[in-house]
């Protein structure tokens, strides 16, 4: 394993999340506590990304943001990782790749808010992102609905289970996903940079 990678082991299910964190902010721990219950969770993996190729504009330098992330949520499952940087991935897709090479036997999950899950479509490689990992999406304000009739969500219909499965996702065998709803926190990255 290389230096300044996270451990996991064989059989750990561990559930990914991520994204720029430009902050990382309440909803991102509302989501993070609600996938560990939910999808039965051992961790879940912060991945601070170094830039979003989605996003025009730039992110605030990573070591703010992985300082940020570390003092807002310190519960021991968490881990706030720049695994991205070091692995020198930019794409999910690659990421997922380089991740379950490095972690053979890990059962993998990975998590997104259904904001994400309306542009899911957009992102380089997407249906290997969907048949290599079970996804877990998680409710965000205002995009339940277009989460459940976006391109993607059509697209893998019949790999989505229902809720009461939910704790069964990190076992299943791609492609498989779920939507959970929860609490909403109408917290966000954006709203916060322009607050600054």
């Amino acid at each position: 394993m290389r230096a300044g990678l996270p451990l996991a082991l064989p059989g750990m299910r561990i559930g990914l999340l991520g994204g720029s964190f430009d902050p990382a902010h309440e909803g991102h721990v509302a989501i993070t506590r609600a996938a560990l219950c939910q999808f039965r969770l051992h961790r879940v993996w912060w991945l601070v990304s170094p830039g979003n190729p989605l996003k025009a504009r730039g992110p605030a330098p990573m070591a703010e943001r992985l300082a940020h992330a570390r003092r807002l949520l310190t519960d021991p499952r968490v881990v706030v990782t720049d695994i991205e940087r070091r692995l020198g991935t930019r794409m999910t897709a690659d990421t997922i790749t380089a991740l379950k090479r490095l972690y053979p036997g890990v059962r993998f999950v990975w998590l997104m808010g259904s904001d994400n899950l309306v542009q899911f479509h957009r992102w380089d490689r997407w249906k290997q992102i969907a048949a290599s990992v079970p996804i877990g999406v998680l409710a965000r304000p205002g995009s339940r609905t277009s989460a459940r009739h976006s391109t993607a969500a059509q697209a893998m219909a019949r790999a989505r289970l229902p809720l009461s499965q939910a704790g069964t996702l990190a076992l299943r065998r791609p492609p498989a996903w779920v939507l959970l709803n929860l609490p909403m926190s109408r917290q966000s990255s954006t709203a916060l940079r322009a607050g600054r």
